[in-house]
């Protein structure tokens, strides 16, 4: 059975940062696991071509404390800097190799079983999934039959032509409508009287496009349910005011959730929808840490860079003595 001192779940900004924190920390045999065929699958599959990525989130700028760092660039510039980075510091990445559990050997070590069925054990663990792999649905149910026009996020083929609910209040909603707008007819619902979470940039792109009549901003508005329309070829979207609105799709924008039913597989604690982790990112189970959205606030890059490093920094401090 193959055996690594640190086993990194998820190649994101997160989980690449840990990885180069850990080979500059002078740690050996360091791998990551990715489900997916590439890096940052978030970005590469939820970014729209062309989307800014920013390190001011909710207009707070966060200075780097660790060897990642970046400039507001293009959703294709992040993905080649993070391509080289990976490049430059020849790190183990394991992609299409999604891991289903860990679990806690009686050394204290930890056994990695994958998709595949290939096993490694780690001396320790930083699980540095994204949440917005896994996005936040609504309430109500959603039939089958509207399935293939309900999205959760951009489809590969452009939508274009087409009258659009975006529904959502923060950054991503915000920018996918506006870059919607260019070719279809777009509207824009939120639950709230005003948009509070939005950068200046898309607050003001926002505005720009409502002025000019490309985004219908519809504030105030909760949908009840959704449901095939009397034609049956658009959804009939059912406000909880009474109205009723058909559209050729509708695209969710309500953020990401963290994967909890994996993490309690694993023994860790939440209280509430929050794995217990200490300022490390260390949980309840010894040598088990937490790296990016689920130890910092959501969406923000350069925090996720940063808590890679205080977590490298800790799991040296505490059981560098482990290690090979």
């Amino acid at each position: 059975m193959e055996h690594c001192n640190i086993a990194i779940v998820g190649a994101g900004p997160a989980g690449i940062a840990s990885a180069v924190e850990a080979k500059t920390a002078g740690i050996s045999s360091v791998v990551i696991f990715e489900k997916a065929r590439h890096l940052n699958d978030t970005i590469v599959t939820l970014y729209h071509e062309g989307k800014r990525v920013d390190p001011v989130y909710r207009k707070v700028k966060i200075d780097p404390i660790g060897k990642l760092s970046f400039d507001t660039e293009t959703k294709e510039e992040f993905i080649k800097r993070m391509e080289e980075v990976s490049s430059a510091h020849s790190l183990d990445v394991r992609l299409k190799s999604e891991v289903t559990k860990v679990i806690t050997q009686a050394d204290g070590s930890f056994k990695l079983v994958t998709g595949a069925g290939s096993e490694v054990v780690a001396q320790v663990v930083i699980v540095a999934i994204g949440v917005f792999g896994k996005p936040v649905k609504p309430s109500y149910p959603i039939s089958a039959e509207l399935k293939d026009r309900v999205l959760f996020s951009l489809p590969k083929t452009p939508i274009e032509g087409s009258s659009v609910l975006v529904v959502g209040g923060g950054d991503t909603a915000a920018e996918v409508a506006c870059f919607l707008c260019e070719k279809n007819d777009v509207s824009l619902s939120y639950r709230r009287a005003e948009f509070f979470r939005l950068n200046d940039i898309n607050a003001c792109n926002l505005k720009r496009c409502s002025c000019k009549n490309k985004i219908n901003v519809m504030l105030s508005t909760d949908i009840d349910h959704l449901s095939r329309d009397t034609a049956g070829e658009k959804i009939a979207v059912l406000f909880k005011d009474g109205r009723t609105m058909s559209y050729d799709y509708v695209l969710y924008c309500l953020g990401g959730s963290t994967p909890q039913a994996f993490l309690e597989a694993a023994g860790v604690e939440f209280n509430g929808k929050m794995a217990v982790a200490d300022s490390a990112g260390e949980t309840n189970v010894q040598r088990l840490f937490l790296a990016g959205d689920l130890a910092v606030e959501k969406g923000s890059i350069m925090a996720a860079f940063n808590s890679a490093k205080r977590t490298v920094d800790a799991v040296k401090e505490r059981y560098g003595q482990l290690f090979r």
